[in-house]
């Protein structure tokens, strides 16, 4: 826990993730509001990618995923979106999140589990 403004917080996070498209990143996206490991996930398509897989260079698009959740709640969320993700390595990295507005903080631990 975290003290802001003399209250204590959960320790908020961004979680970055990628989907194949748009259908696979509404149902992970809507799988983890639905389940309450996460308070929000934006779902942006359009993005491309340059990679190494299985020993060579690929490329191709996809949808870009941010989750809005609790420190707490990574590794269920990480287990989440690994049962129903069609790629055998998903991309799914947490980022803190330094601070911001207190409502909007406040708003996502009360719509995530504890």
């Amino acid at each position: 826990m975290r003290l802001r403004g003399g209250i204590e917080f959960m320790e908020s996070i961004f979680v970055y993730m990628t989907a194949a498209d748009d259908a696979e990143a509404e149902k992970i996206g809507r799988a983890l509001v639905e389940a309450r490991l996460a308070a929000c996930v934006n779902m942006i398509p359009g993005m491309r990618a340059v990679y190494w897989w299985q020993g060579k260079v690929e490329s191709g698009g996809e949808t870009v995923l941010i989750a809005k959740t609790r420190r707490s709640l990574l590794d269920a969320l990480t287990a989440k979106v690994r049962q129903l993700h069609s790629y055998q390595v998903p991309c799914v990295v947490a980022l803190p999140i330094a601070g911001g507005n207190p409502d909007f903080l406040n708003w996502l631990e009360k719509e995530t589990i504890s």
